[in-house]
């Protein structure tokens, strides 16, 4: 019954049903008509993109790297402070350098389980003198008597040197009884 009511219903309106599409710029002006009338905000996406924002973001980006640049290329590296001092000690530094580390990877060749805790004890050592070492580069960075820093700088260097040739010769030493201990040992 309900179904029949309703197809009675869309006959009857056939003919006065509405199919013809609105003129061009209908929607505009029907807008336009609601904002005057009704003072009614517009739906319509704003199209001012305002290019401050982005533009005073990649400025800022910018200004902070062209500082951090200028304030990298102006300090000076430990390397040119001691050239600047001396250029025979920046010579000096790089054979002790090379020295110390051949030596540390000699040392480190000579691993064994009765040379172990030597070596850990001699690694210790060695930290403790490179962050001695580190502070007083810091010294002569800071503007220091540069002769007397630089002088404890190679003695620096020459300590490590001696700790190292003394442990490797220890370990000979270990080496060696180990090797004649067991060969005259009898039962």
């Amino acid at each position: 019954m309900k179904e029949e009511r309703l197809e009675d219903l869309f006959k009857e309106l056939e003919d006065h049903f509405d199919i013809e599409e609105p003129t061009f710029g209908h929607q505009s002006r029907f807008q336009e008509k609601l904002t005057r009338n009704n003072k009614v905000v517009s739906l319509q996406a704003k199209k001012n993109f305002s290019w401050w924002k982005p533009l005073s973001i990649a400025a800022s980006i910018a200004l902070f790297f062209a500082l951090g640049i200028g304030f990298y290329n102006s300090q000076n590296t430990m390397d040119e402070n001691i050239v600047e001092v001396s250029p025979e000690i920046s010579n000096t530094q790089f054979y002790f350098a090379s020295l110390v580390e051949e030596q540390v990877k000699q040392l480190k060749s000579e691993s064994s389980p009765e040379t172990k805790r030597i070596i850990d004890d001699t690694m210790v050592q060695l930290k403790k003198l490179e962050s001695d070492y580190s502070k007083l580069e810091n010294d002569l960075q800071n503007g220091g008597n540069a002769k007397l820093i630089l002088s404890a700088m190679i003695i620096n260097f020459q300590t490590r040197m001696d700790l190292l040739q003394d442990v490797l010769n220890q370990i000979e030493t270990i080496k060696y009884l180990k090797n004649h201990d067991d060969e005259n040992f009898t039962i």
